[in-house]
């Protein structure tokens, strides 16, 4: 009678299983495991106060009691920002009410000679992205500068006006510690979007 009992929920567990694959439910089952498994500590973010595309200064500790990712652009970029720009604005669109209220983006540019207030503001238009969450900065070059380095993104403006740069997005927790770096521009906006949440979850 056990044996049946056992063979009849293990055919229950696989046929669940099966269904699942089948369905939008796996991205809710890694929710739910992202939940439970709390994102490491790495430090504390490095602070900083810029000029935003409203011309306003805006301090990463304004952000206090919120999610915050910090990412790094430029408006003439043609490689990397171009994909990294238009994922962040599909998440934003994903996260819903929780943009803005609880879930901050920041994209501090890399060429701050040529990226005004202004021509921030254009960009951020040109890419749908919600002013209510979503700051693009800029300061003096020297600024700008040490900001990449503390945050351990290399860029190097050449004769031409094209800055080389690696791809650094990071996220900053409530208390502004930070959680995650993703590497690169091609990572999982899926994964993105979860941890994001889950770390909304911790408070």
């Amino acid at each position: 009678m056990r044996a049946g009992l056992a063979l009849a929920i293990c055919a229950l567990v696989i046929a669940i299983l099966s269904w699942l694959s089948l369905t939008n439910a796996p991205d809710e089952v890694a929710l739910l495991a992202s939940l439970e498994t709390p994102l490491p500590k790495i430090a504390p973010a490095p602070g900083f106060t810029l000029t935003s595309q409203d011309g306003s200064q805006v301090s990463l500790a304004d952000f206090r009691g919120k999610v915050v990712a910090v990412s790094f652009i430029y408006t003439r970029c043609t490689a990397t920002c171009p994909v990294l720009t238009p994922m962040l604005s599909m998440v934003q669109r994903q996260l819903g009410s929780d943009f803005g209220r609880k879930i901050i983006f920041i994209s501090v540019t890399l060429d701050a000679e040529r990226d005004t207030p202004k021509v921030l503001k254009l960009y951020a238009r040109a890419y749908g992205a919600d002013p209510r969450g979503w700051a693009f900065l800029t300061g003096s070059p020297p600024v700008i500068q040490d900001i990449t380095r503390r945050y351990g993104v290399f860029a190097l403006k050449k004769e031409s006006g094209e800055v080389n740069h690696s791809s650094l997005t990071s996220i900053v927790d409530q208390d502004g510690f930070l959680r995650v770096q993703y590497f690169g521009v091609r990572f999982d906006p899926g994964e993105f979007r979860r941890d994001l949440l889950s770390l909304v979850k911790e408070h």
